[in-house]
């Protein structure tokens, strides 16, 4: 089981990571980033992002989570010491309990409605201390804040 379970995420500014659960992104400017961050770590999805990913994700094993599955069995299949939770809001939502890190990166995009970056039942409050900034894009005021959790 891996150490160290981060969530990964592009978020609007006003907390959404989609407009639909099939919504493909193309406004998210830190995709190399999340290409270097992810490459040889194992990478959990739910079904709906799994859809939406136009091509597989060479170099990551992948898996694919639906409702009904355990998050403590799908960890205990991962050997290696980190793994990334890549989305959507009901998988961030089913790993919460999980999570040892937050790596977030707010676009500067205003849905006003859409799939929250955690999308379940009940509030679940997280402390976070933070890690460290990294530029996205400054020009445009992108980066990537990253979090440790505090538990």
């Amino acid at each position: 089981m891996p150490r160290r379970v981060v969530l990964i995420a592009a978020v609007t500014v006003d907390g959404f990571i989609a407009r639909n659960n099939l919504e493909t992104i193309n406004w998210s400017k830190d995709l190399s980033l999340f290409k270097d961050q992810t490459m040889g770590w194992p990478v959990i999805m739910g079904s709906n992002t799994y859809k939406t990913i136009p091509k597989t994700l060479h170099g990551r094993e992948c898996f694919v989570v639906t409702r009904g599955d355990n998050p403590k069995t799908i960890l205990s299949k991962i050997t290696k010491e980190k793994c990334f939770v890549i989305g959507g809001g009901k998988t961030y939502y089913k790993f919460i309990d999980h999570l040892t890190h937050v790596y977030v990166t707010p676009h500067p995009y205003i849905f006003g409605d859409g799939v929250p970056l955690f999308d379940g039942d009940g509030k679940k409050g997280i402390d976070l201390n933070f890690i460290r900034l990294i530029e996205v894009d400054k020009r445009n005021g992108i980066f990537q804040f990253q979090y440790k959790i505090i538990k």
